[in-house]
């Protein structure tokens, strides 16, 4: 099964501070998604010359702020995979004794948790596949 490594996501209390230091690192930012309904805005950042995606940094900011940074360990949200067939993988996955936190209802996007309890992203490689049971049907296990 083909698998391709996508991004890793991290939350941040000032939005602002974070682009700035990772700025002093090098890095510069690739894209920027605001979510009006959600009250986020995600922040993608990459090293120069590697604009493709493959190397991104997602900052997450919540505009109503998150009580829990910095001392709950929230800062560090997820790697995230881009996958073959997600269904294939999901299918995989639970044949092996992993939960699938966040079923791929929707045929692109499903959470699992590792066993030191990292949540995982797998997205689907193009568009969307049709939703297909169990899948379409079955509910979130725990948190992701």
């Amino acid at each position: 099964m083909k698998i391709e490594y996508l991004h890793t996501m991290v939350r941040v209390l000032d939005l602002e501070k974070s682009i700035a230091f990772y700025q002093l690192l090098g890095l510069k930012e690739r894209k920027r998604y605001e979510s009006e309904q959600g009250r986020f805005t995600l922040v993608y950042l990459c090293p120069p010359g590697q604009e493709d995606g493959r190397a991104d940094l997602e900052l997450t900011w919540n505009w109503d702020g998150d009580t829990g940074l910095p001392s709950d360990s929230r800062h560090f949200g997820h790697l995230a995979y881009r996958v073959e067939n997600i269904y294939e993988m999901c299918q995989h996955l639970m044949d092996n004794g992993v939960t699938i936190n966040r079923p791929p209802r929707d045929g692109h996007m499903a959470f699992v948790r590792s066993p030191d309890n990292i949540s995982v992203e797998l997205l689907q490689m193009g568009d969307a596949l049709p939703a297909q049971e169990p899948w379409a049907s079955m509910e979130n296990t725990g948190h992701w």
